[in-house]
Parts: structure tokens; sequence; C-alpha cells
């Protein structure tokens, strides 16, 4: 008995290939994707400009008291996130040109500005202090007595190159730090990343 004869349509091998085709494609980007974020890549829009601290520093138990006496809260609710930075005493020139480019950015946030509150940290050794002569004052402004636990929740404030700065959120956490000499559109681009998480 002879076997029946099978005809092979061109519509039928065109579907297989086609099927072919797209579980390549469809399976290929998955290893492709799964390569890349393996790897470490991502996409520049989505890198940190500023180091991500891990773990963050925690503030939240610490009690923060402004220069004027009175106490500086965390109120998580309000969505604030803010911008610190603790100098040395004798600062000079560096301090100037850091509380330029701070207001800076603050400035670039708009509508969002009243959001983000600049925490200037007094040097440890004075119990009060001030922005340089002449420097612009953010409406944001709180000028912090400093004590061991505040410093000890900044990494390695103690920098011998210079001052760094940091961005803490809204719950108290210290989740990134900007080494001396940073570039402040950095710190504008990460925060403002930031700000449209509320």
């Amino acid at each position: 008995m002879n076997a029946p004869h099978i005809e092979h349509h061109p519509d039928r091998v065109r579907n297989r290939t086609l099927l072919l085709v797209l579980l390549v494609l469809f399976f290929g980007s998955m290893l492709a994707a799964g390569l890349l974020r393996f790897s470490g890549w991502r996409p520049a829009s989505m890198k940190n400009h500023g180091e991500l601290l891990q773990p963050p520093g925690d503030l939240r138990q610490v009690t923060i008291r402004q220069v004027d006496g009175g106490q500086y809260t965390w109120n998580p609710a309000k969505r604030t996130w803010r911008i610190a930075l603790a100098p040395p005493a004798g600062c000079g020139s560096e301090c100037d040109h850091l509380a330029r480019e701070i207001n800076t950015v603050w400035q670039l946030f708009g509508k969002d500005a009243n959001d983000v509150d600049v925490l200037w940290i007094c040097p440890q050794a004075q119990a009060s202090c001030d922005l340089p002569a002449g420097a612009a004052r953010p409406t944001t402004l709180h000028l912090l007595q400093s004590s061991h636990e505040l410093r000890a929740s900044l990494p390695r404030v103690e920098d011998p190159r210079g001052v760094p700065v940091y961005v803490i959120d809204p719950y108290g956490f210290v989740i990134l730090r900007y080494p001396p000499g940073f570039d402040p559109s950095g710190l504008r681009t990460d925060l403002a990343r930031l700000l449209k998480l509320k």
C-alpha cells in the first residue's frame, strides 16, 4: 500500500517560518534584556549622578535642633525632600561657591522648590552659624546645630577634599551623596526625578 502523498503548501511553510521568527525575536529580546540587567547596565536616563548610599544614613531617631532653638522634625506626609551639607568652620570661598550653587539648584525647581528644604549644618564647634555674607537664602533654608549623631549619619562627611552634599528623603533617610566638586546639574536631575515620585 502506498503512503498518502502530502503536499507542502507554500502558505503552511511561510506560517511556520513566521512563527519561528517571532519566537526567536521574543525569546532573543528577553535573553538580551536579562543579560543587560544582570550585567548592571542601565540607561543613562535611569542612572543617579550622586552615589546611592547602601545602607542609607538613618536620621529618623536623631533629635535635630535649629540654630534658633526650635526642633527640626520629619513629616513624611508633606513629602519634603532635603539637600543637606555640613561645612567645616572657616570654609571660606568653597562655602561661598556651594551656597550659590545650592541656591541655583533650589530655584530651578520652580513651583516644586517649596518641597525641598536646604539644611545647612553648622560646624561641630559652633552652636550658631550663618551662610556666607551676601549668599542668597532659599525660603526653605534651615540652619541646624551640629551634633555627633547628626554628623555620624552623613557618610564620609569629613572629606579631606572638601564639602560633600547629601539628599535626604521625606522619611529622614540619607540616600544620596555628592562628593566635593560635584556637578550641580546632576543634583538637580536626581532630585527632580525624586520629586516626581509624589
